[in-house]
């Protein structure tokens, strides 16, 4: 049985289940937040909704931010996907290796199913896949924190990247237009896309 707590999301991401984890206790979420840059983490989405109208949501993040960067989950606490496509951390970040190690595990128990993680880590992301092989029902989208910058090649072991751009800029290439995300599955998908942009969302 598992104790992974399973989110069924709204807006945006209708439609979609997600394991997430709680970003406003993630000391890479909190830096970033809070850090003089004008990055996209400064219009986080998920700090305004956990610190607000959405408060009720955080306990069950903590549960699993805590329980999936502790220690190896077992085969028995490895959640089954019923899902054709899934997201990891629609709230959160990775919080170490071992958290990318049990959401690896996760993909690796569901072979059906493809996921996607949305990271900043890519550190992380190297030092794991430099010495395991990838799943082939992962795509790995790096979350570009610079805005007005679009990076069209994705880094080592990504699938492509995402980025955000002010809603007057490069609006030939803005392919992530607003749409609910099971409406379009771009992301989702092995399909040769490789850049994502999305026009900056004020929270």
């Amino acid at each position: 049985m598992t104790n992974v707590h399973i989110s069924k999301m709204t807006g945006k991401l209708e439609g979609f289940k997600a394991i997430s984890t709680n970003t406003i206790t993630n000391k890479f979420c909190i830096k970033m937040n809070s850090a003089k840059a004008e990055t996209i983490c400064k219009h986080c989405y998920s700090h305004t909704m956990l610190k607000g109208y959405r408060k009720n949501m955080a306990p069950a993040l903590q549960r699993n931010s805590d329980l999936l960067s502790s220690r190896t989950l077992s085969t028995e606490e490895l959640p089954v996907i019923l899902e054709a496509f899934f997201r990891f951390d629609a709230h959160g970040e990775l919080i170490n290796m071992q958290h990318l190690a049990n959401l690896v595990a996760i993909v690796e128990h569901n072979p059906h199913c493809n996921f996607a993680l949305w990271t900043k880590r890519k550190d992380y992301i190297k030092r794991l896949f430099d010495h395991v092989e990838k799943p082939k029902n992962l795509i790995l989208i790096y979350s570009n924190p610079t805005i007005s910058s679009i990076m069209a090649t994705p880094p080592l072991y990504f699938d492509r990247t995402f980025n955000n751009v002010l809603e007057h800029e490069n609006v030939d290439q803005q392919n992530c237009t607003g749409q609910k995300c099971k409406d379009c599955l771009l992301c989702y998908k092995h399909n040769g896309v490789t850049t994502i942009v999305e026009k900056v969302k004020k929270y």
